[in-house]
C-alpha cells in the first residue's frame, strides 16, 4: 500500500546518484 512512496524514495535516490556522478566528474 506504500507503492508511491517508494517509488518516489526510489527516484530520489536515483537522483541523487546521478547528481554524485556528475560532481565527482566535475570535481576530478
Amino acid at each position: 500500500e506504500n507503492k508511491g512512496t517508494a517509488v518516489k524514495k526510489r527516484e530520489d535516490v536515483h537522483r541523487m546518484a546521478e547528481a554524485n556522478k556528475a560532481f565527482a566528474h566535475y570535481r576530478w
